[in-house]
């Protein structure tokens, strides 16, 4: 297969459709390769028993997330497809559930740290621009480091837990990407979710483009004016290829990048995820009704945190029933992600009893995403500027990990980008 394009988009994620959808408006011919069978790669949603399950991201916020809405409403999204959460985020302490966790009134009134540790926490409100975090006086300093300047509790029961909820080591990501990501986004208590799923966008955006599943790119070659993908059907050309994939991949797929791009390529490291969703007979709650519990590694050996999905929208169950998503620690998750599901079941029903004792635990469903989130080191912010500064040549790339954002309004501002390096360099359609 030969067939000729002005742009090939590999990756059907929402930086990739993004970018097509863009591209595709400005009259550009436009073609979307995805390796696996369904569309918004770690936003994808699965449909089983009644059940929408989401296999990676979670929530989004009405703050920090402005390119973001505005495709909302491009798209015609309204307030009811994505409607308030409505609960609290709670972190376990010593078996009590205290609810506020990464809310400014949650600090305020504990949230399960002492009067000292919350005066104390008051001093990470630094300045910190989340499009230029590695600006701040922060620099390269890792979430350890800065741990290490604080009160333990500001470490046990703040810091690490917000740094596994991007399933980060905190040894290995920077403060900087973290603060900067929690300030943009702001309180926690005000965040929503897609009612048809976290998918619901990249489907919809689908729709309107020329989509290609179950088609993996296995090769990607920049010559001096257009670019070559090997695929298993044959070879496709293209004026313009956009690599919409995570960092890793998009290093084994591009067989020639400049050095500035090799470099920050390969210092763009990824956290793996793993999830296991449980179908309950039943809602269950916990106290003070919050959607998702965080587990710090202070107090749990397994888990990250618990998401009930039924809190987190009713609607995402079969009435009368409920759901559960147990999120292993980053540790744990390196341990299980090539485990059986069995295994993987086994050992997270159990952690899952501990919270909510009595529930019955069959029928689960394991996701595993080897990419899941940029791990923001120091490396890869020490590399992002001349990343930056790169020329536009006829590979080019999208993703979160192109910016300091590392959740999905990061990748939704990359394909602006990248379809506006794309247009600047291509200026127009081939001619017919």
């Amino acid at each position: 297969m030969t067939n000729d394009v002005d742009v090939a988009v590999v990756g059907a994620g929402i930086a990739g459709l993004t970018a097509a959808r863009e591209l595709s408006r400005a009259g550009l011919e436009v073609r979307v390769y995805e390796a696996s069978e369904r569309v918004a790669g770690r936003m994808a949603s699965v449909r089983a028993g009644g059940s929408t399950i989401d296999t990676g991201a979670e929530q989004l916020s009405p703050r920090g997330y402005q390119a973001t809405w505005e495709l909302l409403g491009e798209l015609g999204f309204r307030a009811d497809d994505v409607p308030p959460i409505g609960h609290p985020i709670a972190i376990r302490r010593n078996g009590q559930v205290h609810n506020g966790f990464g809310s400014l009134r949650g600090l305020l009134t504990g949230a399960g740290m002492s009067v000292r540790a919350r005066r104390d926490a008051l001093r990470l409100r630094v300045p910190v621009d989340a499009e230029r975090p590695e600006r701040s006086s922060l620099g390269l300093t890792t979430v350890a480091e800065l741990a290490r300047r604080h009160h333990p509790e500001v470490r046990d029961y703040l810091l690490q837990p917000a740094a596994s909820f991007c399933l980060w080591d905190v040894e290995r990501s920077c403060a900087a990407v973290l603060l900067g990501m929690q300030r943009a986004v702001g309180d926690a208590a005000n965040w929503r979710t897609y009612r048809d799923g976290m998918d619901a966008p990249c489907r919809r955006m689908a729709e309107q483009l020329d989509v290609v599943l179950g088609h993996p790119v296995r090769e990607v070659v920049a010559d001096r004016d257009r670019a070559r993908l090997r695929t298993d059907a044959g070879e496709v050309t293209a004026r313009q290829v956009l690599l919409c994939v995570p960092a890793p991949i998009a290093a084994e797929l591009h067989a020639n990048p400049p050095r500035e791009e090799a470099e920050f390529l390969a210092a763009s490291t990824f956290t793996s995820a793993l999830k296991a969703a449980f179908p309950l007979q039943e809602p269950v709650q916990l106290p003070g009704r919050p959607y998702l519990l965080v587990t710090p590694r202070a107090e749990e050996d397994v888990l990250a945190g618990l998401v009930l999905d039924h809190v987190k929208h009713p609607g995402r169950v079969p009435a009368g029933r409920g759901l559960v998503t147990a999120l292993p620690n980053h540790e744990r998750t390196r341990e299980l992600l090539g485990a059986p599901d069995a295994e993987v079941i086994s050992q997270l029903a159990g952690a899952v009893r501990r919270y909510l004792p009595g529930v019955e635990t069959g029928g689960a469903v394991v996701h595993r995403h080897p990419n899941a989130l940029p791990e923001a080191t120091p490396a890869a912010l020490a590399a992002l500027p001349r990343f930056r500064a790169r020329p536009t040549g006829p590979v080019d790339y999208a993703g979160d990990w192109t910016t300091p954002r590392p959740y999905s309004e990061g990748a939704v501002r990359a394909a602006a980008l990248a379809a506006s390096r794309a247009l600047s360099r291509l200026g127009s359609p081939l001619p017919v």
